[in-house]
């Protein structure tokens, strides 16, 4: 049985014209221990569909699927306070803004405590000891002075690792890395996705990466969903999707990469055109 196991799911937006499916019956699973990349351009749903596994899509967000299921629990059909004892807990997720995902008014040491006491019960010497250990761990200096440090007086980077130290906090059976590299230098990224499998190795998560990137899909996954407008293009494992993809969507993404540049111009996916395959996917 998956992990996490997901089938027909559909998101849908109550706009000023009308319903929009940013997801549109989608299947996604993950075993315990893998890494999954969902790649695909922006806009594709991906976060929109991690999103709904958390439960915090806002309320014009209509959220429906044949099964949605957590170590075989109907994440659906639990109570708003059984999904909370989950979520953060068994379920952990990394935003794509570490600065703005942080509360800029509180220490982010009262931020990775406030996790170990909401769903370990940690307070005090106890909670203090292991909030340092985490950052410790996610490779922050000096982790017992930075506990007193506010997100604003951090650089992006140390702002994701501590995001990061919040998320791994209750030791969860499945992190969400949502574009975990977004805003930062190309040396940080490195460090950051070289934290990630490690400590996916380490703790044994299974890890859902969001991306657009496909050097990240070649570099951390086992297997790979390919989305497009709300539609799963395509599922393999990461090195059959590149030696021999599919879907034409597929192709066009490898055949953007800059590598694949003749003389000055690079393509794009926008070369390309999809209607027919989406068509089929449907």
């Amino acid at each position: 049985m998956p992990l996490l196991d997901i089938r027909n799911l559909t998101v849908a937006f109550d706009t000023s014209i009308g319903l929009f499916k940013a997801v549109d019956g989608i299947d996604i699973s993950v075993d315990a221990r893998e890494v999954l990349a969902i790649v695909g351009e922006s806009g594709s749903g991906k976060s929109v569909a991690m999103l709904a596994v958390m439960g915090l899509l806002p309320a014009t967000a209509t959220v429906t699927a044949d099964a949605m299921t957590f170590e075989g629990r109907d994440l659906l059909a639990m109570s708003p306070g059984e999904r909370r004892a989950i979520i953060g807990k068994d379920i952990a997720m990394i935003f794509q803004e570490p600065v703005a995902s942080l509360n800029p008014c509180f220490t982010v040491g009262f931020q990775i405590e406030e996790v170990l006491r909401e769903h370990l019960g940690l307070t005090g010497r106890a909670s203090r000891q292991r909030a340092i250990e985490l950052l410790t761990d996610v490779g922050i200096p000096d982790p017992a002075e930075r506990l007193g440090a506010y997100p604003h007086q951090m650089s992006g980077g140390q702002c994701q690792r501590v995001m990061i130290a919040i998320a791994i906090a209750c030791n969860p059976k499945l992190l969400i890395a949502d574009e975990p590299t977004t805003a930062l230098d190309v040396t940080i990224q490195k460090q950051i996705l070289d934290l990630l499998v490690r400590l996916q190795a380490e703790h044994g998560m299974a890890l859902i990466m969001i991306t657009h990137d496909m050097g990240v899909v070649a570099e951390t996954a086992d297997r790979v969903i390919v989305q497009y407008k709300g539609h799963k293009m395509e599922e393999a494992d990461v090195l059959s999707l590149f030696e021999r993809p599919k879907s034409r969507y597929t192709k066009a993404l490898l055949a953007a990469l800059p590598e694949n540049a003749v003389g000055d111009r690079l393509p794009t996916v926008g070369d390309f055109r999809f209607e027919d395959e989406l068509g089929g996917a449907r």
